[in-house]
């Protein structure tokens, strides 16, 4: 049996934000989520997630996920630290099980890494084990020292080192594998005698050394996997990191990224095969793209189904549905609501809200489409306004399949123009139009005789 403490208890004071640490997003994806999918997935039976400050907006943000939670007081007169924040979740441990312990605030963990170490811990026979990483800059982490022999001989937090052990390049992840039974007999051993009143974790390690218990030390070959986030510096960074892994992910599987350095995929999204995604493209909030699309340049989709053989250039694309050989753009808008059919045209400057378009209708240029039903075969001009709102409320439009909508016509909702209706160019219609009619609503011209001349 084996179990997961996820520590996520901090403050994280040095993001100046209202908002928990962990619930800051890392390419669409708050960090916390990371971490509890790859304990999920590395196939640790029991994830135990740690909480204390913002632990209510952490919490519901998590209820769904296969963890519980547990609270570690807070407080003026708490001693806080990351042994404080185990202790809370020692109720929970059982005596023969492994114990891995994670921090919230390190998303790029990954699943084959955790496994390996667990690995590691197991077939090595340890009562502890610690994933340690060698950096070029160590500054900030605890240093591992170790003894002639090579075995751990304990773990010391930067505030507490010397100059010579400060030196040392080795450090301390933040992750460890326990025996449950030595974990817990630790804990109790531990003390808040250091500069900072805490109960450190690290001081479990020394303890079990002192009983003589065997103590791994596990180098981590990818230090990329152990990056902290504690401001928004190193958000940027871990998201630099993130979002690369991820573009690597799609082209692995078929996708065509023509700049993956200016392309931007938030984790999940899903994109099918023979896709094409050009520059300073932006794919968000669980977007999905089908097979054999053209997505960009210079285009935002966020919550939104993209079927297959659409191409969608130079646009923004809000919670809407596009449906297979359609194509937007370029500089369309679909905000909330849109969903468009198959072989639907929505060209340059065309904006579309809260509205159903048939298969193989098109508006190609300068229009508003709003609260509408359009059905198929639909012609809508250029400079045609869906006019639906009166001041106070919302109207709806409807035009039946086969109609046609000249240019710089205005449809004053709520209003229908039926099956095969023609709407004349320059008309402002406001009555229904029935099917098969054509109707005209604009004034007679009159030309003035000689009125145009001298004007300047």
């Amino acid at each position: 049996m084996s179990m997961s403490i996820i520590l996520a208890a901090g403050e994280g004071t040095r993001m100046k934000s209202d908002i928990p640490k962990t619930l800051h997003k890392v390419c669409g994806k708050e960090m916390i989520k990371y971490i509890i999918e790859t304990s999920v997935n590395s196939g640790i039976d029991k994830n135990i997630v740690v909480l204390g400050h913002g632990k209510e907006k952490i919490g519901h943000n998590i209820k769904d996920m296969n963890v519980q939670t547990v609270e570690q007081p807070i407080g003026d007169n708490v001693p806080y630290g990351t042994g404080y924040a185990v202790m809370a979740a020692e109720n929970y441990i059982d005596d023969e099980e492994m114990v891995l312990i994670l921090c919230a605030d390190g998303p790029l963990i990954r699943k084959e890494t955790i496994i390996d170490f667990m690995k590691y811990h197991f077939e090595n026979n340890c009562a502890a084990s610690i994933m340690t990483a060698d950096l070029n800059n160590p500054k900030g982490y605890g240093r591992i020292v170790r003894n002639t022999d090579k075995s751990i001989d304990k773990i010391v937090e930067e505030k507490d080192a010397s100059e010579e052990i400060k030196n040392i390049k080795e450090i301390n992840t933040g992750i460890y594998c326990f025996k449950g039974e030595l974990l817990k007999y630790a804990l109790k051993k531990i003390t808040a005698d250091n500069s900072s009143n805490e109960y450190y974790l690290t001081d479990t390690i020394k303890v079990l050394n002192n009983e003589g218990a065997k103590i791994g030390g596990w180098l981590l070959m990818e230090p990329d996997d152990i990056k902290a986030v504690n401001d928004r510096v190193q958000l940027a960074e871990v998201t630099k990191i993130m979002q690369k892994r991820i573009n690597q992910r799609h082209m692995y599987s078929g996708v065509t990224i023509i700049d993956p350095d200016n392309t931007y995929i938030d984790d999940t999204v899903k994109i099918g095969r023979d896709t094409v995604i050009y520059p300073n493209t932006y794919l968000e909030e669980g977007t999905v793209i089908g097979d054999h699309c053209t997505i960009g340049p210079s285009t935002r989709i966020v919550n939104t189904t993209v079927r297959n053989n659409v191409t969608v250039e130079s646009s923004k694309v809000i919670e809407s549905y596009i449906d297979d050989g359609t194509c937007v753009g370029p500089f369309a808008f679909l905000r909330p609501g849109s969903n468009l059919g198959k072989n639907v045209k929505i060209g340059d400057f065309v904006e579309v809200k809260k509205s159903n378009i048939g298969d193989n209708s098109k508006s190609s240029h300068l229009a508003y489409i709003g609260d509408a039903e359009v059905g198929e075969h639909v012609n809508i001009g250029c400079g045609v306004v869906f006019v639906n709102y009166d001041g106070k409320n919302k109207h709806k439009t409807i035009v039946g399949d086969g109609a046609f909508v000249g240019s710089n016509s205005n449809l004053i909702a709520p209003v229908t123009v039926e099956k095969g209706g023609y709407v004349a160019a320059g008309s402002t219609i406001t009555e229904n139009v029935k099917e098969g009619d054509l109707a005209i609503a604009r004034a007679r011209q009159v030309n003035k005789e000689g009125k145009g001349k001298n004007r300047f």
